[in-house]
C-alpha cells in the first residue's frame, strides 16, 4: 500500500483527484484491533508491517498481497495459522487506467481462531495487584500447564503497531526507562532469592544430607572453617535454634548456607535441573530465555575458573550466579505442588479452522521420582510461611478459608560489602531488593500456582505475597 489510515478527508480529496492517479485506487481492508491493549499485550503480541528483513526471507507465494506478520506473542507463534491467504484478482485496464475486464479470481481464506488458556479476568487481577510496581505475575493450572495469567509490566498499547508506529511513539516506548516493550515473563532472568529454598530442602531430604528435626543454631552469620569472612543472614541477630520447617517458615539463611555446603555445588544444581531451572520450559511461545543454573562445569567453561565453597552458600540461598525467568518459576513451583509431575506450559488451547477443531498436541508430563513424606514435608512448611505466627507471608492468611503453600524472596539486585548493612531508605529505587513470592493453592488438593516478580518491591512478604493471594482468591472464587 502507498499509505494507509485514510481519513474521510484523504478520501474525498482522491476522488476529486482520481483520474491524476492512473491505476491507483482506494480499497477497505479489515486490520487487527486488541481491546485488551496493555493487559495481554506480550502474550497476545500484535501484528505490524512485514519489514525489509522479513521480505528477505518469506516466501512469496505465500505472502502474496499480505502486508503484516506477526512480530511477537501468539501472533508470531501462530503466525502460519492466523494469518489465511489472501485472495486476488487479475484486473484488465484500458489506457486511462480503468478496469474493463476480470480475467481472473481467487477468493481469500481466513484464518484460523486460536482460543487461549489466559484468563481475561484473572489477567486484569493480577495486573491491577502489581499496582505501580513493574515486574510479573504467572499462574499455571496444575493439571493441564495452561498458562491462566501471564502479565508483564510495564505494558504497551499494541494498536500502535497494527498500520506502523510512528517514529515518536517508538521512541517514546523504546528509550522508557520501564522497558514496555521487554516481555519480563519469558525473557527476564532474575535471582529467585529465597523462593529456591523449598527445592533446596527437598534436595537435602531426597539426599539425606538433612531431615526435618535436624537443628542448627543460627547466631545471624555463617563462616567457612579457617575464613574470617561471615555469611550474613537477612536477620541480623540470627533465628536462634532452627529445625528445617522453622529455616523455611522463617527463610533462615544460616541453615541453607551449611545444607547447601553439605550437599555440594554437583548435587545442587542437579537437583534444581529437574525442576526445570537453567533450561526453557518449552512454552508455545518464541523468545524464551533459559536462564541460568550454575555448576562446576558452567565455571570452568565460562569464567575458566575453579568453583569455590563460598559460590555453594550462595547458590543455596538463590543468590550468585543463579538466574530464573517467571515462567520457570511458576513451573517448578507448579511441578512441587504436583509431587514432582513436571507439566509444560502453554497458551494455545484451541484451533477452531473453518469450523473443524484442529487437535492441540502437547508434550507429555513427565515425572521426577521424588519420596512422598519428603514432598509433604516441604509443603508443611511452606503453610506455615502464610499460616504461622511467625510466617514471612503471615499476612495474606486473612480472611481466606483455604490454605496456601507459599514461599517468600528477596532477591538483591547489588552486592552489600561485608562492613554495610542493607537500608532502603538511603538507596536509590532502581538499586532496592526484587520482592518475589511463589505459592500454591489449596495447599491439600492444588489447582493453581502462582510466582510473583515484583521489581524492587523489596519485601516477598508484604508486596510480592498479597499480589499472589489476590490471584488465588479470584480463581478459586470461580
Amino acid at each position: 500500500p502507498l499509505l494507509m489510515q485514510l481519513s474521510n478527508t484523504d478520501v474525498a480529496k482522491f476522488a476529486v483527484l482520481r483520474h491524476t492517479f492512473p491505476g491507483v485506487d482506494i480499497h477497505a481492508r479489515l486490520i487487527r484491533h486488541y481491546p485488551y491493549a496493555e493487559l495481554t499485550a506480550h502474550v497476545v503480541g500484535y501484528v505490524g508491517r512485514i519489514n525489509e528483513q522479513e521480505l528477505k526471507i518469506l516466501p512469496e507465494a505465500e505472502y502474496r498481497s499480505i502486508h503484516s506478520i506477526g512480530k511477537i506473542g501468539v501472533e508470531r507463534a501462530y503466525e502460519d495459522i492466523l494469518r489465511g491467504h489472501a485472495g486476488y484478482s487479475e484486473i484488465e485496464i484500458n489506457a486511462q487506467g480503468k478496469p474493463i475486464n476480470e480475467l481472473g479470481k481467487i477468493e481469500p481464506t481466513p484464518g484460523a481462531d486460536i482460543y487461549l488458556t489466559v484468563d481475561v479476568d484473572l489477567q486484569k487481577v493480577a495486573y491491577d495487584a502489581l499496582a505501580e510496581y513493574n515486574g510479573s505475575v504467572v499462574a499455571l493450572d496444575l493439571e493441564t500447564g495452561g498458562v491462566l495469567v501471564q502479565v508483564s509490566k510495564a505494558s504497551f498499547d499494541p494498536n500502535l503497531f497494527v498500520s506502523g508506529i510512528s517514529h515518536a511513539d517508538y521512541k517514546t516506548l523504546n528509550s522508557s526507562k520501564n522497558k514496555p516493550l521487554f516481555d519480563r515473563v519469558l525473557r527476564g532472568q532474575y535471582p529467585p532469592g529465597s523462593t529456591l529454598k523449598p527445592f533446596i530442602a527437598l534436595a537435602g531430604l531426597e539426599h539425606e544430607i538433612t531431615h526435618m528435626h535436624e537443628t542448627l543454631f543460627c547466631p545471624g552469620y555463617y563462616q567457612l572453617p579457617n575464613n574470617p569472612h561471615k555469611y550474613r543472614d537477612w536477620k541480623k541477630w540470627g533465628h536462634g535454634k532452627v529445625n528445617l520447617d522453622i529455616a523455611i517458615t522463617q527463610s533462615c539463611d544460616v541453615y541453607f548456607y551449611d545444607m547447601s555446603l553439605a550437599l555440594g555445588i554437583d548435587k545442587l544444581s542437579g537437583f534444581l535441573h529437574k525442576f526445570g531451572f537453567g533450561k526453557k520450559t518449552g512454552i508455545d511461545l518464541k523468545g524464551e530465555k533459559a536462564g541460568l543454573l550454575p555448576s562446576r562445569e558452567w565455571k570452568r567453561i565460562n569464567r575458566e575458573q575453579a568453583w569455590f565453597p563460598g559460590e555453594t552458600l550462595i547458590t543455596g540461598i538463590g543468590q550468585g550466579f543463579t538466574q530464573v525467568t517467571p515462567m520457570q518459576l511458576a513451573r517448578a513451583t507448579a511441578t512441587l505442588a504436583n509431587q514432582g509431575q513436571v507439566v509444560t506450559p502453554y497458551i494455545a488451547e484451541r484451533i477452531i479452522d473453518d469450523n473443524r477443531e484442529i487437535a492441540v498436541k502437547h508434550p507429555p508430563a513427565k515425572n521426577i521420582e521424588l519420596k512422598p513424606s519428603n514432598v509433604q514435608d516441604i509443603i508443611g512448611a511452606m503453610v506455615h510461611v502464610v499460616h504461622s505466627a511467625r510466617g514471612t507471608a503471615k499476612s495474606i492468611a486473612k480472611d481466606i478459608d483455604f490454605k496456601i503453600a507459599g514461599k517468600t524472596g528477596t532477591a538483591q539486585v547489588y552486592t552489600i560489602k561485608q562492613d554495610e548493612e542493607y537500608n532502603e531508605e538511603e538507596i536509590s529505587f532502581n538499586m532496592r531488593d526484587h520482592a518475589l513470592f511463589i505459592a500454591f493453592a489449596p495447599a491439600d488438593d492444588p489447582k493453581i500456582a502462582v510466582a510473583v516478580i515484583a521489581e524492587h518491591g523489596s519485601h516477598g512478604g508484604s508486596i510480592a505475597a498479597p499480589i499472589a493471594a489476590a490471584v488465588i482468591k479470584q480463581y478459586l472464587a470461580q
